[in-house]
């Protein structure tokens, strides 16, 4: 407990990342109060005006960031392409013969991102893009949109034993208890996958959604009822998370489209490359994918007969198209930087640690993995903050052996972290999804969260029910 206690301020550690929330729900300005909230941290922290600037340079200069801010803009460079060639707008018109209703159209949505499950950053962005325009025509809002590509990413990529998500996971747990192994670590993380609760309905959550198993409710019944009434798939005053060079661009004057060579080919390519490098090389280079794709694409359009510099004034487009989101992305990476400085992290561990007893324990850990994820929009750093404390926990209670308690609870930490990776703020998915879907960001996390927060409290419900009848 004093290793823990000297690593974090306090409840001081939790301020800036409440502030991040409240201003951002507030003044429906991401960027400003991610600033705001990063600048009284460091204030609060002692760290003096330098401060800021010093955070900055620190959060925005590693691999992480630099990977994240290519990846993007190769994203958005070959969505600029899918424009110009006339691409998006051609799956959309067969898609349309098909004459898919509201229903239909959410349902391929879905599926969609269930499909592509290798990436959690592609995946919102695919949906988002290829659905948009057919989701536009059905009156779908773009809330709506963006919330489908958000579920259908992180909670699916959490569940699938070959993505980059479960070979981080299964090397959390390598050493801890009695897996001493890669293969004992991927059988354990196997059976965690049916005691994954949130992430499991999640998805199901988002077909029931669709077939109006469930109704709407919330903030999302009144967007649905706006864009199916009036037509706004947007609220007045939105302010979507893409430039309009990704919204608006019309298809090169007389280029002759071919679906699977500006379209299709170029997804198989970033989906084969994704795939076989985290076969061979165990991480998949979903950027260096997207970066041959859009060079690909780029080749074939000159083949097309569209002239170089017209090729190249589309692709700074696209990057022009996605600066919206990279800012909110640069300053999510400074707040949760700031957070991992405070120990915000480490203090909702210090203040929960004492009421974890057997039967509580898969219970508070994804309460707890909620709350730190939420706070800080990372499912991986609250994977890597939390999994040391709860694993051995669930080894010395159930005795060293590998029981319900021990798989409940990981999966607990799992499915906790992606809540927050789901559903917050500052989370980078949840900034995707709003790309993607090009819907105002604050109206995506307003309409989602109630649904997120649904899904919580029914797993919440569940890991207490298995702590107290199998434990």
């Amino acid at each position: 407990m004093e290793a823990t206690e000297a690593v974090h301020l306090g409840i001081i550690s939790l301020v800036p990342a409440t502030v991040s929330v409240i201003l951002a729900f507030w003044t429906r300005n991401t960027v400003f109060s991610l600033a705001v909230a990063c600048f009284l941290g460091i204030l609060l922290s002692g760290k003096g005006l330098m401060g800021f600037p010093a955070l900055l340079k620190t959060a925005l200069g590693t691999t992480s960031f630099s990977g994240l801010l290519l990846l993007e803009l190769f994203i958005g460079v070959m969505i600029a392409f899918f424009q110009r060639t006339g691409a998006i707008q051609n799956v959309t018109l067969m898609l349309e013969r098909r004459r898919f209703t509201r229903v239909k159209t959410q349902l391929v949505a879905w599926f969609l991102g269930m499909f592509v499950f290798f990436s959690d950053y592609f995946s919102p962005l695919f949906v988002g893009s290829t659905m948009r325009n057919l989701a536009d025509k059905a009156r779908i809002s773009r809330e709506k949109l963006a919330y489908i590509a958000d579920s259908t990413s992180a909670p699916v990529s959490v569940l699938v034993p070959i993505t980059g998500w479960a070979a981080y996971f299964t090397g959390l747990l390598i050493g801890v208890g009695t897996i001493a192994n890669e293969s004992q670590a991927m059988s354990l993380f196997l059976k965690t996958i049916p005691f994954n609760f949130y992430a499991i309905l999640s998805v199901l959550f988002v077909g029931l959604l669709a077939m109006r198993v469930i109704p709407e409710f919330g903030p999302m019944k009144k967007a649905e009822k706006r864009a199916l009434e009036e037509g706004k798939v947007l609220r007045d005053g939105a302010d979507p998370l893409m430039g309009s060079e990704l919204t608006d661009t019309p298809p090169y004057e007389g280029i002759k489209t071919n679906v699977f060579l500006n379209f299709i080919l170029p997804v198989i390519i970033v989906i084969s490359i994704a795939i076989g490098t985290f076969i061979t090389m165990k991480s998949a280079k979903t950027m260096e994918a997207f970066l041959a794709a859009s060079v690909i694409l780029g080749i074939i359009m000159r083949i097309q007969g569209v002239p170089f510099a017209d090729i190249m004034k589309t692709a700074t487009a696209g990057m022009k198209g996605v600066m919206p989101a990279i800012l909110v992305l640069a300053f999510a990476y400074a707040l949760n930087q700031l957070s991992k400085d405070m120990g915000t992290a480490h203090y909702i561990i210090s203040v929960t640690e004492g009421w974890l007893t057997p039967h509580l324990l898969p219970f508070l850990i994804f309460i707890m993995c909620a709350v730190i994820s939420f706070a800080t929009g990372t499912s991986w750093g609250t994977f890597a903050i939390v999994m040391p404390l709860a694993a051995p926990l669930a080894f010395t209670f159930s005795g060293g052996e590998v029981s319900i308690l021990v798989v409940a609870t990981i999966a607990a930490v799992a499915g906790g972290g992606v809540f927050g990776d789901h559903c917050s703020p500052l989370s980078d998915t949840s900034v995707l999804a709003s790309t993607g879907a090009a819907s105002d960001h604050i109206d995506h996390v307003k309409t989602q969260l109630p649904y997120a927060l649904t899904v919580a409290a029914i797993s919440a419900v569940l890991y207490l029910v298995i702590g107290f009848v199998f434990v």
